[in-house]
């Protein structure tokens, strides 16, 4: 029983450390500040709908357009697992954070910026990809669905969440979120460089 599940759970992890539902909490509320009633439910159905399509695209179409361009699975692990390394180091400095607050005021902001690139940036798209290669496309693709019901869950429930924990203590999460982000870039890495030495 056990090993049915453990794709499920080895997938969802990754995607839900890239994903970082939480840490995306006080940026929403920052941007939907003066918003309310059906106006701020149709920005969060934008935001997971948009982020939901864009990694499902790239889940289905990605081999596909490594293949086109002659880039091997190991290759796009090593590549992969750096930039996602890159992604958390660089999140993990002061100053580093996703500055989005200055386009408030846009009407499409639940497609730009929360559903792309907040919620599904390069990392997530990075990882969701890996997760089909390593598990397969149906534990992917239903750990991908879980972890928007997640951030379906965590925008629309953004105030309670934000007074529970307060902003220290999302911030606190999201540097975790960072480095288990980074170990994950570095094993990545490793199984790219494995696999092309063929260990």
């Amino acid at each position: 029983m056990n090993s049915i599940f453990e794709p499920y759970l080895l997938s969802f992890i990754p995607i839900f450390i890239a994903v970082d539902a939480i840490g995306n909490v006080p940026i929403f509320v920052s941007l939907i500040e003066n918003v309310k009633g059906p106006k701020r439910r149709k920005i969060i159905i934008d935001a997971v709908s948009t982020a939901t399509a864009m990694a499902v695209i790239f889940m289905v179409a990605g081999k596909f357009i490594l293949r086109l361009l002659g880039i091997t699975i190991s290759d796009f692990q090593v590549a992969g697992g750096a930039f996602l390394f890159i992604i958390a180091v660089r999140l993990l400095f002061p100053g580093a954070e996703k500055k989005v607050n200055s386009i408030g005021g846009d009407k499409d902001i639940g497609i730009f910026p929360l559903g792309t690139p907040l919620i599904t940036g390069p990392a997530v798209l990075t990882t969701t990809l890996m997760m089909v290669d390593k598990y397969n496309i149906i534990p992917a693709f239903v750990s991908l669905v879980l972890n928007m019901i997640i951030v379906w869950i965590s925008l629309d429930r953004a105030e309670a969440i934000m007074n529970v924990i307060g902003p220290s203590g999302t911030r606190a999460f999201s540097k975790i979120m960072y480095i288990l982000l980074g170990a994950i870039g570095v094993m990545m890495v490793r199984h790219g460089v494995t696999t092309m030495l063929g260990y």
